[in-house]
């Protein structure tokens, strides 16, 4: 349940959908695996694995949306059209032309569907109407859109919009290796990735390295910018900074999880209190992060 990446959206501090009506709405558009025929099948699922579709800990709600997809390249089903072509062929004494060659495929797909692999996810979404945050827990803005795109349907409407800065990420992450030193409440961390303007091909990347060196500052010197810096957020969570201002490999702190171990051993509900702690932590990083990079852009 604990995030491990962030994509953040801005929603209207009026949006006042309670978590029941919101979990009325949910019910009604459930996962169910795919058809025989479904290539990909999306639904709502409990946070919890219960029959809760909403968890609301302190304002704030847990969801998830469950993805199933089968795994079916198309040079399969080309592969196989093609077989079938040859027979064609072979009966009828010349190539089946563009319409019969459709067809093939497209019954190829059919026979194959059945038979394919499936893959399903989980994407976990995070609400919290009084702060006016909503934040997908997937490592791509695709991903996330997936998201969005669920819930829109699923609510009719969604006003949200992606959180943007007045500095960018990279300006900031510039700043700060120059300086050798983060702002606020972060510390640099020990990876980084910096990449060239003119050429996006030539890039550097540093893991498990010290960063204050003279070689990153060489870098820098040349022109070349960080695109993916490691940081540290007041001695408890650390994570990836990227030039799209996506949060990646967030990871809480052991000082946090004990945290909430201890709150669940008093309320024997170890989801609840892994919940309140991470959307109480997460309620901090984000406007400090925000501050950071010179506050929220208007409109």
């Amino acid at each position: 349940m604990w995030f491990r990446n962030l994509q953040i959206y801005r929603l209207p501090t009026n949006w006042a959908l309670t978590s029941e009506a919101l979990a009325d709405k949910l019910a009604a558009r459930p996962f169910q695996p795919c058809g025989s025929q479904d290539m990909t099948s999306r639904g709502w699922s409990s946070p919890t694995k219960d029959d809760r579709f909403v968890l609301a800990v302190g304002g704030h709600f847990l969801i998830a949306l469950t993805v199933e997809q089968k795994l079916l390249p198309a040079s399969v089903v080309n592969e196989e059209a093609a077989a079938k072509a040859e027979l064609v062929e072979a009966e009828q004494g010349y190539k089946p032309g563009r319409k019969q060659m459709k067809e093939l495929k497209e019954l190829t797909l059919a026979e194959l569907l059945p038979k394919a692999f499936k893959r399903r996810r989980r994407v976990f979404t995070w609400i919290d109407p009084v702060g006016g945050w909503l934040v997908i827990d997937a490592a791509s803005q695709a991903h996330a859109q997936e998201v969005l795109d669920a819930l829109r349907d699923t609510l009719d409407e969604l006003p949200v919009k992606m959180v943007k800065t007045q500095l960018s990420p990279v300006s900031v992450m510039t700043d700060w290796l120059a300086a050798k030193e983060a702002t606020g409440a972060f510390t640099i961390d020990l990876d980084c990735e910096l990449r060239a303007v003119t050429d996006e091909h030539a890039a550097v990347r540093y893991m498990r390295h010290a960063l204050d060196g003279k070689d990153v500052q060489d870098h820098l010197a040349a022109g070349k910018l960080p695109t993916r810096m490691a940081l540290t957020f007041d001695d408890r969570i650390s994570f990836i900074l990227t030039e799209k201002m996506e949060v990646k490999q967030l990871a809480f702190l052991d000082v946090i999880k004990e945290e909430a171990e201890r709150q669940a051993d008093a309320t024997d509900m170890q989801i609840e209190a892994d919940f309140a702690l991470m959307s109480g932590e997460l309620s901090r990083l984000i406007p400090a992060l925000l501050k950071a990079l010179g506050g929220e852009q208007e409109g």
